[in-house]
């Protein structure tokens, strides 16, 4: 390619709305434009990048045996009935009408459709295990779209749908899978760790989440500094903590005036955070779920999502609050309404071991103190709702934990029967018996892992590409183009690149050298060929690595080979 036919707007200045550095250099570099919130155009070299993820993808793919089809986008609301799914997915699925009236999706994810798209040819034991898997864009409305690629409304995802006619079946497709996916995220470079997670909206027994390590990251990864526990922080259940114990004291009510705050109630009473009993309460599906954790703790609301069930989880609104006795800022169990089907109060077990603190006591301006949960609380559930923290302890060996930000791009799944029982969606046995399909399904972010390598891979002056998805491999910058002898030695490797299937660019526009050489390393070209004023009378040319700026002269007749043998040598090592 001749960086003078190549579409590449890149600008001085950073956009002030990307707040992450793959959404910066993106942008910087002429690889996306944004259209919308949320919604981004690929120009020539961010699509190279993401093509050449996909061919990677492709070919793991394809290696297991799993075969590539073509859903369409647009999905009817009637499977999505079947499923229970279509009120269910929540406010990030898109909904249209036709000129009839008839009710559509974007899909935001495909299981209802694969489901029902074989259910009626899929019909014995002897055609399985079958996987089937596409690569197509997604559409989901999140009600923040940030970070570029990371959470956008429009993006590219391969989904793949396995069916198998018992659960050990399903096990070994699902390590396939992950084994998949191990290859593709080592060929794409990323430095990732698989983690056991939620399963979320997709639903199913077990699931594992592929994370790539980035401070950028909006997930926390909880990973043990001993054995291979490693979880999402929302999946990961904390030991419970003891409290040296008391003698209890008579409960108390005292006036905290302006004291709506876990901070503001251990500065006013001079106490250490460890004696509070936090409240936070919240609206799953309509019922209030008021939830007591110790003072120093945070709720993890995925777990309270799945103890109360429901599909959707928000903080209660103020009315919901005092229609069950509760006051903002001051709220505990004791005083409250009491539980029914519209309210349950779920108390997590380190809170329970606390003697003597301090909480709500539905009162505006006021506390209790010499709180002992088992003792004052009444008609509460007692379950871990607590998010694990640095200080906590491997709950599978007891050692100490490291906590790490991680970007995911990748999660599998094994869905069981969730989908082909909703949707009636059944094969016949060895003894001719209908049973429903046994199902997984795996997904991979083809354009989040892009922004993923970004994030892993760039300093001050740009990005810093993996080789094996770079969207050129060799850029060749002559210094000057006005020089003819620059030139030929030039156009000379340039052909010999190509035709050695090198994917090479040449750099000749009319620009000083400085600006050939803060976009190469902004763009982020693997290796850079310079070839300057001494190139002709020495024979020589320089050859860069962007990742390590390590730099040699090699003569003009061994530039190909050199230039071919890092090539080589990045890819080995996967980087």
């Amino acid at each position: 390619m001749l960086a003078s036919k190549l579409y590449c707007p890149t600008l001085r200045e950073i956009p002030a709305e990307a707040e992450v550095v793959s959404h910066q250099y993106m942008l910087k570099a002429g690889m996306i434009r944004k259209n919308a919130g949320g919604v981004y155009t690929f120009l020539p070299l961010g699509r190279r990048v993401v093509r050449k993820i996909e061919a990677i993808v492709r070919e793991e793919m394809d290696a297991t045996g799993a075969q590539e089809i073509m859903m369409p986008i647009m999905q009817p609301a009637e499977i999505w009935h079947e499923s229970g799914r279509w009120s269910a997915y929540g406010a990030e699925m898109f909904k249209l009408q036709d000129r009839h009236g008839n009710d559509y999706c974007l899909g935001p994810t495909h299981e209802e459709l694969i489901t029902t798209l074989v259910r009626n040819e899929l019909r014995s034991y002897k055609q399985m295990p079958l996987t089937l898997y596409q690569m197509q864009n997604k559409y989901r409305d999140e009600i923040r779209p940030r970070f570029g690629l990371m959470r956008s409304r429009e993006f590219v995802m391969k989904d793949a749908y396995s069916f198998d006619m018992d659960e050990e079946g399903l096990h070994q497709s699902y390590q396939v899978m992950y084994d998949a996916y191990s290859r593709i995220f080592d060929r794409c470079g990323l430095n990732y760790k698989p983690v056991l997670a939620d399963s979320g909206q997709i639903g199913g027994s077990r699931t594992h989440e592929f994370m790539a390590l980035a401070d950028a990251g909006e997930a926390d990864v909880v990973s043990c500094s001993a054995c291979d526990f490693a979880a999402n922080v929302e999946k990961a259940v904390p030991c419970t903590l003891d409290m040296p114990e008391e003698s209890l004291k008579e409960l108390e009510i005292i006036e905290t005036p302006d004291c709506s705050t876990i901070d503001d109630l251990t500065n006013f009473l001079e106490i250490p955070i460890e004696k509070t009993i936090k409240a936070v309460a919240f609206d799953v599906d309509g019922k209030l779920a008021l939830c007591m954790i110790r003072g120093d703790h945070e709720v993890n609301d995925v777990a309270v999502q799945n103890f109360v069930g429901g599909n959707t989880i928000e903080p209660a609104a103020p009315e919901l609050l005092a229609a069950h006795g509760l006051e903002a800022g001051y709220m505990s169990p004791i005083h409250a309404a009491d539980p029914d089907d519209t309210f349950i109060i779920i108390v997590d077990p380190t809170a329970m071991n606390v003697y003597n603190g301090v909480t709500g006591a539905n009162k505006h301006g006021y506390h209790y103190k010499n709180v002992t949960p088992s003792r004052d609380f009444k008609n509460i559930t007692v379950a871990t709702i607590r998010l694990m923290m640095e200080s906590d302890v491997c709950p599978v060996c007891g050692a100490p934990i490291h906590m790490v930000h991680g970007i995911e791009v990748g999660q599998v799944f094994e869905l069981g029967t969730k989908y082909s029982t909703s949707l009636q969606a059944t094969f016949l046995d060895q003894n001719g018996k209908a049973k429903p399909y046994v199902m997984g399904c795996y997904g991979i972010g083809v354009t989040r892992t892009m922004a993923a390598a970004i994030e892993q891979y760039h300093d001050e002056k740009g990005i810093i590409w993996p080789v094996n998805i770079a969207p050129y491999e060799v850029a060749i910058l002559p210094v000057s183009t006005k020089d003819c002898a620059m030139m030929d030695i030039a156009g000379t490797l340039y052909a010999e690149l190509q035709a050695a299937g090198i994917e090479t660019l040449l750099d000749d526009r009319n620009e000083r050298a400085g600006v050939k050489f803060n976009d190469a390393d902004l763009i982020g070209y693997p290796i850079r060929i310079t070839i300057g004023k001494k190139s002709a009378a020495e024979e020589t040319v320089e050859i860069k690595l962007r990742r390590t700026d390590e730099v040699e002269v090699v003569s003009i007749k061994q530039a190909a080979g050199r230039v071919r043998d890092i090539i080589n040598s990045l890819r080995e090592n996967n980087k």
